[in-house]
């Protein structure tokens, strides 16, 4: 499993990070294997929000870390805050409200990073510093970034609050890359020239921003997955079992491997529940794609390549 540093932190993380989003659906004999599963394999970082089942999965996970309170030395935390019910909040009260229900439902004193999940139109960024400050001072986040923001709606932010945001949590997968599509198509009158997230990849790796690619294998917003989707990707997916065989990985893997192989050096973020699928998933963590595969793989994804 590749480790990375992400920058401006003491953080040494695997490039690969389960995500607790349907966790809840577990029983707690099933959550421990596949935590054991994740931990056999390297993967060290673990994905939480407070709306994830509605707070089912973090108390989910809490009691397991309750049951083996060891594993809290092993692993890095994380959570996100500020959505609600038909709005979003990243007022003062409501985030520091929000990390207390964190820290009682994962059974932890303190969070290793927390993210402000999607942007708040009416945030006021004074508001956001304030409750970092009281939050990094009394122990309870070590670190802060966001989820699902561009570049100006993290530099308004950054502007005001002291902490380094060190992460952008974004929706990337072969089949979904506004954040690559308009460096490919630069200056050319074409849709996929069109720069819908204000270009995010170049901003990232300028200020140190680890980026963290949600639903690495979904074909849109939890519209289904696109491997073995033969109807809409079926030149993609001969593309990705051709490489599987010449690996000897599943095509899985190289669905990974395809976004940690960008020199971005992004977290790629599993949600499956399935033991199986981990290791499968884990073999691309380091698995060395050529440019020519990489860029065949972009290509049989729909995208251009002028």
């Amino acid at each position: 499993m590749k480790k990375i540093r992400i920058k401006h932190t003491d953080l040494e993380v695997s490039n690969l990070v389960m995500g607790c989003m349907r966790i809840g659906e577990l029983s707690e004999k099933e959550l421990e294997e596949l935590t054991e599963t994740y931990l056999s394999e390297g993967v060290n970082f673990f994905d939480h929000a407070d709306i994830y089942g509605g707070g089912a999965c973090e108390t989910a996970f809490g009691k397991l870390l309750k049951k083996k309170p060891e594993l809290r030395g092993q692993i890095y935390l994380q959570s996100k805050c500020g959505i609600r019910q038909g709005f979003y909040d990243f007022s003062r009260d409501y985030i520091l409200e929000s990390v207390d229900g964190i820290l009682k439902r994962l059974n932890t004193e303190y969070l290793d990073v927390l993210l402000l999940h999607r942007p708040d139109a009416l945030m006021e960024p004074e508001e956001v510093a304030e409750a970092f400050d009281r939050l990094e001072q009394s122990g309870k986040v070590r670190y802060f970034g966001v989820s699902n923001q561009n570049p100006m709606q993290m530099e308004l932010l950054q502007h005001t609050v002291r902490q380094k945001l060190i992460v952008d949590q974004l929706q990337m997968s072969i089949v979904h890359t506004p954040a690559i599509d308009s460096g490919m198509a630069v200056n050319m009158a074409i849709p996929q020239g069109v720069c819908r997230e204000g270009s995010i990849m170049e901003y990232s790796r300028l200020k140190g921003i680890t980026l963290q690619a949600w639903s690495p294998f979904q074909k849109g917003m939890f519209e289904g997955v696109f491997l073995n989707d033969r109807e809409k990707y079926g030149k993609l997916n001969e593309k990705i079992e051709e490489l599987a065989e010449k690996y000897g990985v599943t095509n899985t893997a190289i669905a990974v491997a395809w976004l940690t192989r960008h020199p971005a050096d992004m977290q790629v973020i599993l949600g499956t529940t399935k033991p199986s699928r981990v290791r499968e998933a884990a073999r691309g963590s380091e698995l060395p794609l050529t440019r020519q595969e990489w860029y065949g793989l972009y290509q049989a994804a729909g995208n251009m390549i002028p």
